[in-house]
């Protein structure tokens, strides 16, 4: 049985408290928060303890840690874990600064403990079964890929200013899909844009609608959509078209009732926000976690995946800021050094 400590009590912290408890193969031990009534609270639904981090990571009789925090407290969190012997899944992005991330990688690669970073869309059955009929030669090479990702609704203007950005924020799920889906990094990334959603979105500095282009070394060709608003619900797309065909994964619905009349033909909208449509996700990321961790296998989403993804956004943000393509090892060479 694995004995978890969760650091973070937050929405994503609460989703990771269930999907920790409901395991057959782990149990929430410990749960830290910043706020202790946040901590305490969630502690006493899933009868685990309230503590501080610190302690929490120094307990030898916890194996692992779940960190959903601030992202600005992942890297030293993850180098503090995996020198206290403990393995750790934590959420995305690693930090939101690329020469950090890349030192807190050396870090914990010495610290020689199993560290996952939680991009859960890996772990969502429609992409999954995506990806399995590529890797089955099903669609022949893979030629083109389109990722959409649009947001019913914008966050708050508060969080954008500290969330580092909609390519560092948002976007990096979609960087790193793509990753998973052509099973290699870019070249180049192109980037656009805008700010039409809500004017103070620009005015803190960041923008609501953007698309990326990137190429591969061997001709392919990937692009992202994104957007902080689509009134209909939550548009989460995958289109690969190859050699041989196209696959495509579309939106999950709120029910599966579809009504034909002269009038036309009426749907169910998206599912309305992550919450709904990724929990089967964040219960497979779970289980792949668990399973990496009790066999001693390679966990499936890396500290260096987390990294290639930072470095991606890194990419796009300077592209859209320039209007240039950015190629890929310009980020991530200097930094490197």
């Amino acid at each position: 049985m694995l004995r978890v400590g969760l650091l973070g009590a937050g929405r994503i912290g609460q989703v990771h408290a269930r999907t920790i408890s409901q395991h057959p193969n782990s149990v929430l031990s410990a749960v830290s928060d910043a706020i202790e009534d946040s901590a305490r609270t969630l502690a006493a639904a899933h009868r685990a303890e309230m503590r501080r981090s610190e302690d929490i990571i120094a307990d030898p009789q916890i194996d692992a840690v779940l960190i959903a925090t601030p992202t600005d407290t992942h890297s030293d969190l993850i180098e503090t874990a995996t020198a206290a012997g403990k393995a750790v899944l934590c959420e995305k992005p690693v930090d939101l600064d690329l020469a950090r991330a890349m030192a807190c990688q050396r870090v914990a690669a010495q610290n020689g403990q199993p560290v996952m970073i939680g991009f859960n869309r890996r772990f969502d059955p429609n992409f999954a079964t995506l990806k399995a009929s590529l890797q089955d030669g099903e669609i022949g090479a893979p030629e083109l890929l389109a990722v959409t990702s649009f947001d019913p609704a914008p966050p708050p203007v508060s969080y954008i200013k500290v969330s580092g950005g909609l390519f560092r924020d948002m976007m990096i799920h979609d960087f790193d899909l793509s990753n998973y889906m052509m099973g290699a990094l870019p070249e180049t990334v192109s980037a656009v844009g805008t700010s039409v959603v809500d004017p103070e979105i620009a005015a803190a500095g960041d923008v609501d609608t953007a698309v990326v282009t990137m190429t591969y070394a061997d001709g392919r060709i990937a692009v992202i959509k994104n957007s902080r608003r689509a009134v209909y619900g939550y548009d989460q797309r995958v289109e690969i078209l190859g050699s041989g065909g196209l696959l495509q994964a579309q939106n999950v619905l709120e029910h599966t009732v579809v009504k034909s009349t002269a009038d036309g033909v009426l749907s169910a909208k998206p599912t309305y926000f992550f919450l709904e449509r990724y929990m089967a996700a964040y219960r497979a990321e779970w289980d792949a976690f668990v399973t990496a961790v009790t066999t001693g296998t390679q966990v499936p989403v890396t500290l260096e995946d987390g990294v290639a993804a930072l470095a991606m956004a890194e990419a796009a943000t300077r592209s859209a800021r320039t209007g240039a393509p950015v190629r890929l090892e310009e980020i991530l060479k200097p930094v490197a050094k």
